[in-house]
Parts: C-alpha cells; sequence; structure tokens
C-alpha cells in the first residue's frame, strides 16, 4: 500500500537487502506521497484566497487526482507509523486514517448538500461492508488459495470481528425499518444517541480485546508465511516516525479540505451518468478503502490472510464503530434526519454476505470456492448499485 512504488511481494521468498526505494518507504521521506497533500493544501489557500473559482472544471479536474493522492498519501504514512508500533495496532492505526477520511467525506457532503445527502452515511457504510466482506475477502481468498492452494488464519480473532460487524451493521442498517418511535427508516433522536454510543462502545471493546486482552488471537500462526518466516521491513526510526505521524495529520487535512470542493461536481457527474444518488457513497468507499485494499492483497499474495483480515474486517468495523455515532452525533446537534435503514434489495444482500461470510471466517480454512461465491455476490451489489 505504500504510495511510491509498491515492492514486489515475491521478494518474501527469500531474504534480501531492503532497496533505496523500501527504505524510502520506511521513513516516510518519499517526495512523491508528500507532493500531492502538499499541492492539495496550496490549491485550497488558493481558493480561500479568492485567486480561483472552485466551481470550474479545470479546478474540479485539479482536485480530483489531488483528493486520491491525498488518500493515499494519508494511508501510506499511517502505515509507517504502524510498522513502528507494530500488529495488531497497525492494522488498528490504518483503520482509524481510514475512517478519519471517510466521515470527513461524508460530514463534508452533508454541510454542503440538502435534504438528499441524509442517507449518506447509511450508503457509505453499507458500501463498506459489502465491499470489505465481499470484494477485498473475496479477492484475497482467491489471490491466496490460486497461489498456495488453501490459507488458514485464527479463527478467534477473526470470528469475534465478525460476529461484532454483524452485530453493528444489523443495529444501524437493519433495525431503524422497524422500530415504532419514528416510522421510516430513520432513528428518533434518543435512539439514535443510545444506538450511536453502543456503537462506539462495542466497537471500542473490541479494540481493547485486539490490543490488549486477547492480542495474540489477531496475530499469523508462527508457521504462517513464505517459507514460515516472510520477510518483512525493518521499522523506521523514531524521528522518521514523528515526521510521518506530522505528514498524516497534513494529509488528513488535505483530504477534508479538498472534500468540500468536490462534493458538488462529484455529485453533477453522478447524476449526469445517469446513476442514483445513492452511487455517491459507493464512490465514497471505494476511495478511502482503496490503499488499505492493495496492501490486504499484498498480505494475501504473501500467505499473511491472517493479516488481510484484520485489514479488511478492521476497517468495516470502524467504518460502522466510528462513523455512525460521528455522523449520528454530527446530525443531531444541525437538527437534521439521518436516514439509516435499507431498503429490501440492500437488506437481503446485508443478510446474504453475513450468512455467506459466517463460513468463511469461522473455520480458520479458506478455499478458491469461497472467494468466488463472495465475488458473485459482490458482483450483484455493483449491479444494483448502478441499476436498482
Amino acid at each position: 500500500m505504500d504510495f511510491s512504488m509498491l515492492d514486489d511481494v515475491r521478494l518474501a521468498d527469500r531474504p534480501s537487502v531492503p532497496s533505496t526505494a523500501t527504505r524510502r518507504d520506511s521513513d516516510g521521506s518519499g517526495w512523491l506521497a508528500s507532493a500531492a497533500p502538499l499541492a492539495a493544501l496550496a490549491l485550497v489557500g488558493l481558493k480561500h484566497a479568492h485567486l480561483i473559482d472552485a466551481e470550474t472544471a479545470p479546478v474540479a479536474l485539479a482536485a480530483a487526482p489531488l483528493l486520491i493522492g491525498s488518500v493515499f498519501a494519508a494511508v501510506h504514512y499511517a502505515e509507517v507509523v504502524a510498522r513502528k508500533v507494530g500488529e495488531p495496532f497497525g492494522s488498528i492505526l490504518l483503520a482509524l486514517a481510514v475512517t478519519a477520511i471517510e466521515t470527513s467525506l461524508i460530514i463534508a457532503s452533508m454541510v454542503s448538500g440538502g435534504a438528499g445527502q441524509n442517507s449518506l452515511a447509511r450508503d457509505t457504510v453499507f458500501s463498506v461492508v459489502l465491499i470489505v466482506l465481499n470484494g477485498v475477502v473475496g479477492l484475497c481468498v482467491v489471490i491466496g488459495c490460486v497461489r498456495y492452494r488453501e490459507q488458514t488464519f485464527r479463527v478467534e480473532g477473526v470470528g469475534s470481528a465478525l460476529s461484532v460487524l454483524a452485530t453493528l451493521a444489523v443495529l444501524t442498517l437493519v433495525l431503524p425499518n422497524f422500530t415504532v418511535a419514528k416510522l421510516g427508516p430513520q432513528y428518533s433522536p434518543t435512539q439514535l444517541a443510545f444506538i450511536g454510543a453502543l456503537s462506539l462502545i462495542l466497537y471500542l471493546v473490541f479494540v481493547f480485546v485486539q490490543s490488549v486482552r486477547h492480542r495474540d488471537h489477531f496475530l499469523p500462526e508462527p508457521e504462517n508465511g513464505l517459507c514460515g518466516r516472510p520477510e518483512k521491513p525493518a521499522p523506521p526510526s523514531g524521528a522518521a516516525t514523528a515526521m510521518s505521524a506530522v505528514l498524516m495529520l497534513a494529509s488528513l487535512a488535505a483530504v477534508v479540505l479538498l472534500a468540500k470542493t468536490l462534493s458538488a461536481p462529484l455529485e453533477r457527474a453522478i447524476d449526469t451518468a445517469g446513476l442514483p444518488s445513492s452511487f455517491l457513497g459507493v464512490v465514497i468507499a471505494t476511495l478511502t478503502l482503496l490503499p488499505e485494499s492493495i496492501t490486504a492483497f499484498k498480505a494475501a499474495y504473501a500467505n499473511r490472510l491472517q493479516t488481510s483480515a484484520n485489514l479488511a474486517l478492521g476497517s468495516a468495523l470502524a467504518s460502522i464503530g466510528l462513523t455512525i455515532p460521528i455522523v449520528g452525533a454530527v446530525s443531531l446537534y444541525l437538527s437534521r434526519e439521518l436516514t439509516l435503514g435499507l431498503d429490501s434489495e440492500g437488506m437481503v444482500l446485508l443478510l446474504l454476505t453475513l450468512f455467506v461470510s459466517t463460513p468463511t471466517l469461522t473455520t480458520g480454512r479458506a478455499t478458491i470456492l469461497q472467494g468466488a461465491v463472495h465475488l458473485v455476490i459482490f458482483g450483484v451489489f455493483l449491479l444494483l448499485a448502478a441499476v436498482p
């Protein structure tokens, strides 16, 4: 997932001296990673100085690649810091960075948009869950099993993560359709505050279990990996870690500031393409998950499915456990309704995904057939997202 040139994971097959590019990425000093967020901040500065018009097509075309580059940069620097703190803290830090980006994009669109944006949080979180459990997990399993025939992981950690994810998904995306205090796909203010608080508490309990109480459940088996001992990058120095943390915050700030600039042009582009407005949630979810997904794919290719599962499920858990409480608090503060309940198509896909994910992620072994099933569901999700 490094922003600059990614190392070929086949290097893990044999010991080797880290290349210059690898060392540059490890200490976070690659110029390419910092170029996008610095340029993005400069563009935002020109906008606020009224030297450029943010609504013009040239500015939007310039801001779009800078936004994508800033997302990759933020996750890149988060990964540098993650290599310093080690697993599973690294996966947690990456998930928090991705969720910060996702939440910023949602809130920026909600504030700048009208009532039609009240369901954006639902669309984005639902897209994250379906992309992670079907697209990312499915492709990781296929990639790994094509090369290694079968892959293993710790069922204690992955199974517990799936149980928390299923609980949060049903409470936030399905239950609102069946409450009577406020008819419709919304919670009442009291219900929203309570469910948001419970989601945050449950996520924090999971993080405590993952990082402290049962940390070993989320670590790869000692014999797992190429030749039993896959090569890992050396951790960065303390100074490099501090610099990466600063650049990570700058990258996140660039994402937040550019999100408002691009929200209106992106909505117009989706409308012009004839796609439903809910497709914006798919775009935001894909944008925020892309860098971390690349890392998950590389880990699966290197026979480290446990790391892939930690990254994928951690992102989905943080998306619900942090995004819903934050967006819910913002909606209550702004006195705006927050639509959370899925339609019939969405509920069917979500429940099917959770049903299929149970045998895939609770047996400790994965085969190519399981990955193919998840990819089929992912294809149906993309179809219905574009053509409901």
